[in-house]
């Protein structure tokens, strides 16, 4: 087995990246379940989606974080929480994407929905991009040991 295979198949790589990602998304969660209309604020504010959809996906975004994070924590049907994160991390690093080639300057609504958290959309999607890289490694590392479901 080369070092690359024991790498991406370590049981205790797998297990530490579970619960850093897991923990992420389900602090990134609470704020935004706290104060949906801010949320909602945030994400009309990246001038993506129809304003019809806004509030509905202002109010279910939130809780489907923080369902997926502690899926992957606890290997509660994981691979279905590592692929839902990793079509969100993608429709995140692209709305990041779109609006930095327009110029805006936007509040991300990543871990707080605080007016004053602004950030280099860059920088944002570098992080989102690292966190891309470990929800595929989730994705790819199918090691069934420290889940609950054992698969």
């Amino acid at each position: 087995m080369s070092d690359w295979n024991k790498l991406l198949h370590n049981d205790y790589l797998n297990l530490l990246v579970r619960i850093a990602v897991g923990a992420i998304f389900i602090y990134a969660s609470f704020d935004k379940i706290f104060n949906p209309g801010q949320f909602a604020r945030i994400v009309y504010n990246y001038h993506l989606l129809p304003t019809d959809f806004i509030n509905i996906f202002a109010l279910i975004l939130p809780w489907v974080e923080l369902i997926c994070g502690i899926s992957i924590i606890l290997g509660i049907y994981k691979e279905g929480g590592v692929l839902a994160l990793n079509l969100i991390l993608v429709s995140f690093i692209i709305a990041l994407g779109v609006n930095l080639i327009r110029g805006v300057d936007i509040e991300c609504g990543c871990f707080t929905v605080s007016s004053k958290a602004k950030g280099g959309i860059l920088g944002l999607l570098l992080r989102d991009l690292g966190l891309l890289l470990l929800t595929l490694y989730l994705f790819f590392n199918r090691s069934p040991r420290f889940s609950i479901m054992g698969r």
